[in-house]
């Protein structure tokens, strides 16, 4: 990936091996500029472009509490995450409830409900 593609705006878009769309060519829209030779896109680092070159910058510095931070929240609802997929939808829900009663209903939910426990 030697073609970085900015924002009018110079801010970064992406990196690319190939142009994805025609559409980024629209030079009122974006800048499309490329390493220098030799050089490869190293996304630790920021770019800028310079007259067609994209010219690597300083380091990205990564927070680590944020993103442990948001590691943990998005483990934290895995649980809830794989139980949702497991449910019929709301409106196969109602359907059994009118056409089969409450009783016939819960009988369904309970299956899920057994199978991933509260913890």
């Amino acid at each position: 990936m030697n073609t970085l593609i900015f924002n009018k705006n110079k801010s970064f878009l992406m990196a690319v091996s190939s142009i994805p769309s025609q559409d980024y060519l629209d030079t009122d829209l974006y800048i499309i500029a490329t390493t220098p030779k030799g050089e490869v896109f190293d996304s630790k680092y920021s770019y800028s472009p310079v007259d067609g070159v994209a010219v690597k910058g300083d380091l990205i510095s990564v927070d680590t509490d944020e993103i442990n931070k948001i590691t943990a929240e998005w483990n934290a609802k895995a649980y809830s995450r794989s139980r949702e997929k497991e449910y019929p939808s709301i409106a196969d829900q109602l359907d059994d409830i009118y056409h089969n009663g409450i009783d016939a209903w819960k009988a369904t939910i309970k299956t899920t409900k057994d199978k991933y426990p509260k913890e």
